[in-house]
């Protein structure tokens, strides 16, 4: 048999691993959820068992397809969270969600100490509660064993490690992090000091598609011994290599728990006072999993959103399709929703008459207005789109498809059921020679 390739993408919600042939083809799939606990201000989990739930999804992936040899394994992850490591290889505290609110007092604190323009301009980043800089201070603080900690890995950084591959900084999610600088490609030293970090903690920064070892027979997965291993970067940024929407002027619109709209542009691109504007809009401007690329970024919330709306319906995604079909007969009657982007989800206008229909029709509405200013933002820098690309878990709503067609014009919704885990396949290709570059990358049938 031809050798395959696998994709696996440690996901918000799931860890989602493909085995794609040589042709980009998709032959089989497995998933395990991301084994987050609860917490007041959000969600943290174990390093390890996070770990054993990328084996899970990658060992229900090759039972699919049996008798395949793998030449190569990409990973690719959610950004900003990330494990920290004591000198014998062992996470010494909890991985903490992006989406986490505990660093509230240092956020603020680091408004104060760096500045919001300042930390825009040396990072690319809005200044948030999204980074890893300010959760890194919440647990030197917090937790006294972070403070033996003697390495910080991203968390596709992490798996790849877990599968016997070599310890890296994946630019792409460094540029996650709060602590990498755009226009030198190197770590900022002082927010790492400000963090209570230092440059002996970060590996080596490497792109994605870097071969990083091979998969170990330890691991217990037989039939991906050997196989080369390489980290796929920033989850959002791969989905542009796998749905082919990195072309210049292509923009995709990433649907999952959280929504990103991502535009690839040649490194240099967009100046500092560019940059700047961006940022104040809610736009990240950062390396790309692309060698000599910036990504420009808009996330929100709307898939967390849409998903807190679908729970209060007493709902599932098995109920999607009707519920779509019912919301596009039906007009909103009023009501509003507002706080996508926040804890604090609120719904008004609920008047007698009101069904769940209308209440779903309204909350594709706000996501997509949400999405929209996004959109805006880097239009305005960047000029407009050629092409709006769809994927993600929330693409399969018709509903919500043809709201983004009415806001934002018209869109492809490639073939793709995973595109993050796509474009990790591919960059494994490229990692063992399969492909000589991007250019080599199959199309999608």
């Amino acid at each position: 048999m031809e050798p395959v390739l696998v994709g696996l993408d440690v996901g918000t919600t799931t860890s989602k691993a493909v085995v794609f042939t040589a042709d980009g083809r998709a032959l089989g799939e497995g998933k395990a959820v991301t084994p987050w606990i609860k917490t007041p201000h959000g969600a943290q989990m174990d390093a390890n068992e996070l770990l054993l739930s990328a084996r899970e999804a990658l060992r229900r992936a090759l039972a699919e397809v049996p008798g395949h040899r793998v030449l190569a394994v990409g990973v690719t992850s959610m950004g900003e969270s990330g494990v920290l490591l004591n000198a014998h290889g062992e996470p010494v505290a909890p991985i903490i969600a992006w989406h986490d609110t505990r660093d509230g007092d240092e956020v603020r604190d680091l408004a104060t100490s760096l500045g919001e323009d300042y930390f825009a301009g040396r990072t690319g980043l809005p200044l948030r509660g999204q980074w890893s800089l300010t959760k890194h201070r919440w647990l030197v603080a917090h937790h006294r064993e972070t403070r033996g900690a003697v390495r910080r890995l991203n968390i596709a950084e992490w798996v790849v490690r877990g599968l016997g591959g070599e310890e890296s900084a994946e630019q792409s999610l460094a540029s996650r992090t709060g602590w990498f600088e755009l226009t030198t490609r190197r770590w900022w030293s002082e927010a790492l000091e400000w963090s209570g970090a230092d440059t002996s903690l970060m590996p080596d920064v490497v792109t994605a598609g870097t071969p990083l070892g091979r998969v170990s027979d330890e691991v217990g997965l037989s039939g991906l011994t050997g196989a080369v291993l390489t980290v796929a970067g920033h989850d959002h940024q791969a989905a542009t290599v796998g749905a082919e929407a990195s072309g210049p002027g292509d923009e995709l619109d990433s649907c999952g728990t959280a929504e990103a709209l991502v535009r690839t542009v040649p490194a240099g691109l967009v100046d500092t006072a560019a940059v700047a504007a961006l940022a104040k809009g809610g736009v990240t401007t950062g390396w790309h999993v692309l060698a000599d690329h910036w990504c420009l970024l808009g996330g929100t919330q709307g898939g967390l959103a849409l998903q807190r709306v679908l729970g209060l319906l007493g709902r599932t995604s098995e109920d999607l399709a009707a519920l779509d079909r019912d919301a596009l007969a039906e007009a909103r009657h009023g009501i509003t929703i507002t706080g996508v982007d926040s804890e604090d989800l609120r719904i008004s206008g609920m008047t007698d008459g009101v069904g769940p229909a209308d209440l779903w029709r309204a909350a594709l509405e706000a996501v997509t207005e949400q999405a929209e200013q996004v959109h805006s933002a880097m239009s305005t820098v960047v000029g407009n789109h050629r092409a709006l690309v769809v994927t993600g878990g929330w693409s399969r709503s018709e509903a919500l498809l043809a709201v983004k067609r009415r806001v934002l014009g018209p869109l492809r919704n490639p073939a793709v059921s995973e595109a993050g885990a796509r474009g990790a396949a591919l960059l494994a290709g490229m990692a063992a020679g399969l492909y000589a570059g991007p250019a080599q990358f199959p199309a999608i049938d």
